[in-house]
């Protein structure tokens, strides 16, 4: 345990942002899995979105999210999912 108190507030940050990101993390997953079971333009949307906010609050590097979202892109042309 932190003995300094600069170092116990670190701690206390660094658990909360865990936290957090564990969150937004579970999200994707289930938009994701939303989509794969249910393909279509509606969910796809959200699934991308939420790759979209996890970039944007620095979860997720930008390539990483637009290969993820490329290959659901993938997924949903091989389902035959008309997109808008």
């Amino acid at each position: 345990m932190p003995i300094i108190k600069s170092a116990k507030k670190a701690a206390r940050q660094a658990k909360k942002r865990t936290e957090h990101n564990v969150e937004i993390k579970k999200e994707i997953k289930a938009a994701v899995k939303a989509f794969k079971t249910a393909p279509d333009a509606k969910t796809l949307a959200a699934a991308q979105a939420e790759y979209d906010k996890a970039v944007k609050k620095d979860l997720l590097k930008k390539n990483t999210a637009s290969r993820r979202k490329a290959q659901l892109y993938a997924f949903a042309k091989e389902k035959g999912v008309k997109l808008a």
